[in-house]
């Protein structure tokens, strides 16, 4: 029992040097808006997690912007427009059906000249059409560029820890078309560990910064890899030393 003991006891510290000991929080712009695009299939939590950025980022006193970029879904624009009310924060939206890169254009002139201090751009994702996804991904992403040099600052993959080495082929696609820039890993309330998040961090090198322990609001933490681990191995607070 005792090398079965140290055995997961070197596990965990390889694990933890893989990961790094660091908190890496969200890019913000200094000089401001702070523009966040948020990409992930559909069903991963993606509108749930920009709403609750939304009310994380208002609880700090910053002024919000939501835009609903995912254009192919009726259902996303109003799951948005449900999420701006309940925040109180502005939508830009347009029509189902319209350009994305449309939407994308529009919000960033917004926030600028609305002084907005952050920007949450959703997306779609439809994967059962990926070539035409991406493409739409990388035109929305084309012109964040073009209209704000230097944004987007951050492109947040969100990806569901119950979905397993699925969701390490979702960051593998994504990555392709866009740099994703950090993870919000949701759902990882109730039994779900979430290991293979491990597998994204080391492989691609793409740092977890957000994830989702439940349905409130205020359920969106900042990312801790050492209390992850800790979780992912069983190990309480009350065990450590």
């Amino acid at each position: 029992m005792q090398e079965a003991a140290r055995l997961k006891d070197i596990f965990q510290e390889e694990l933890e040097y893989l990961m790094g000991e660091k908190v890496v929080p969200i890019t913000m712009n200094p000089e401001g808006p702070t523009v966040i695009m948020v990409v992930g299939v559909n069903g991963v939590g993606k509108t749930t997690t920009i709403g609750k950025m939304a009310h994380n980022y208002k609880e700090q006193g910053k002024k919000v912007l939501l835009a609903a970029g995912d254009t192919f879904r009726a259902a996303a624009i109003d799951q948005l427009e449900i999420w701006a009310e309940r925040v109180g924060v502005e939508l830009i939206k347009h029509q189902e059906g319209s350009d994305p890169g449309a939407v994308a254009f529009d919000a960033v002139h917004a926030a600028r000249s609305r002084r907005a201090d952050v920007l949450l751009i959703d997306t779609a994702g439809r994967l059962h059409n990926k070539s035409n996804l991406m493409d739409e991904l990388r035109k929305v992403h084309k012109i964040i560029a073009r209209e704000m040099p230097g944004a987007p600052h951050e492109v947040l993959l969100v990806l569901d820890a119950t979905t397993g080495q699925n969701a390490l082929s979702q960051a593998k696609i994504f990555s392709e078309a866009v740099n994703v820039t950090g993870i919000a890993l949701t759902k990882l309330d109730g039994t779900a560990k979430g290991g293979v998040v491990t597998a994204i961090v080391t492989e691609m090198a793409i740092p977890v910064k957000l994830i989702g322990i439940g349905e409130r609001t205020d359920d969106l933490r900042q990312f801790n890899p050492k209390d992850f681990i800790d979780a992912l191995y069983g190990k309480r607070k009350d065990e450590e030393e």
